[in-house]
This record gives structure tokens, sequence and C-alpha cells, in this order.
């Protein structure tokens, strides 16, 4: 037996990978779908940048300036995750009002981001970048039109909360089965994770097409 090994240090290292498997095996399933379904997203964008960035060098765009309310689309997309990151906290207090208005606020800077982007694909447009035209410019409508249908897919999920919550500060009693309802605390988990992953992406995204475009 080596003399240098502390006793009980291998048991504690044993220990250690047991409870990470354990912490594991503890995840919800849905949680753990989400995950995997993060991963897929990721890849997925990773490979389309580096799809448009070879497209860029090998077809470049005409000169025009860079489209506005792509940067004014992400100061409203940064805000709302500004707003959304109270909601745990607001949760555990029970307070269901103003975690329905913090929810509330993030709905609409949601849609409000989706709006600037339309606007976005119209200054694109007028500076002669078209879906079909370019294998390069295809590809930012690409980008951008593929994050603006996964946040959608958010806002979807936000606004279904977001009416949940406002229902049950509306009554005593439905607060409390709310706020005592572990699978709402598992939705308003992945509520978040999947807005700040979609707020990550988008934010690289933007920067890749502000350093390219």
């Amino acid at each position: 037996m080596n003399s240098s090994t502390p006793p009980g240090k291998s048991n504690r290292v044993g220990q250690r990978g047991a409870s990470a498997f354990q912490r594991m095996e503890r995840t919800h399933p849905l949680l753990m779908l989400l995950y995997l379904a993060l991963v897929g997203v990721s890849v997925l964008f990773a490979i389309l940048v580096a799809a448009y960035v070879q497209a860029r060098h090998f077809h470049p765009l005409p000169d025009g300036p860079f489209p506005r309310f792509f940067a004014l689309s992400t100061v409203l997309l940064v805000l709302s995750s500004a707003t959304l990151r109270p909601v745990t906290r607001l949760y555990r207090k029970d307070n269901l009002r103003r975690l329905a208005r913090s929810l509330g606020f993030t709905l609409v800077l949601g849609l409000t981001f989706v709006a600037a982007q339309l606007v976005a694909w119209r200054e694109l447009l007028l500076s002669g970048v078209a879906p079909r035209g370019v294998a390069t410019g295809a590809y930012i409508y690409l980008l951008s039109a593929l994050h603006a249908v996964h946040l959608l897919a958010g806002i979807g999920f936000l606004a279904y909360f977001w009416l949940l919550t406002r229902h049950a500060a509306a009554d005593g009693v439905r607060m409390l089965v709310f706020i005592r309802n572990p699978y709402r605390r598992l939705q308003l988990r992945m509520l978040r994770l999947y807005w700040h992953f979609m707020d990550a992406v988008w934010l690289v995204l933007f920067l890749v097409l502000l350093f390219t475009v």
C-alpha cells in the first residue's frame, strides 16, 4: 500500500464520483431532455455559422450599412434576460404579482425583439442583400430566422406560464397550490434556462454578423 496516500482519501474520491452520478440520476427527465435539446441547437448553429463564414469568404456581400435593428433587437433581448432574472427569487418569496409582472415585461420584450428582426430584414433588402441572392445573404436570413423560430417557442411557453401565474395570483388558494407545486418550479427553471440560452446564442450570432456584414 502507498503510504503517501492519506487514509480514506480514495473513499472520499469515490463518494464524490458517486454523488455526481447520483445528481445526474436525480435530474428530472424533462430537464435532461432540455439539456440534450440545447446541445443539439448549439451544434446546429455552430455548423451554420461555420458555413456562413466560409460562404462569406468566397461570396462577399455588397457594401452597405449594418442593419441598425439588429443592434436594437440585441439590446431588447438582453433587457428581456434582465427582467427574467429575478423570477426564481420572486417565486421563492411567494410574490406572484411581481413574478407575473416580470414575466409580462419579458414577454413584451421578446415579441418586440422578433418585430425588430423583421425590420432588420427589410434593412438588408434595401441594402441589396436578398435571401435568394448571394449565398452569404441567404445564411444571414437563415441564422436570424432560425433563432427567431426557437425564441418564438420560448415566447409561447412564456405566455402560457405568465397566464398561469396571473390566474394563480388572483386567489389565495390557487396561489398556495401554485407555489407548492414542484412541477411549476421545474417549468420556471426550464423557462429561465432556455431563455438565457437563446439570448447567448443571439449575442454570438450578432457579434459574428457585426464583424462580417
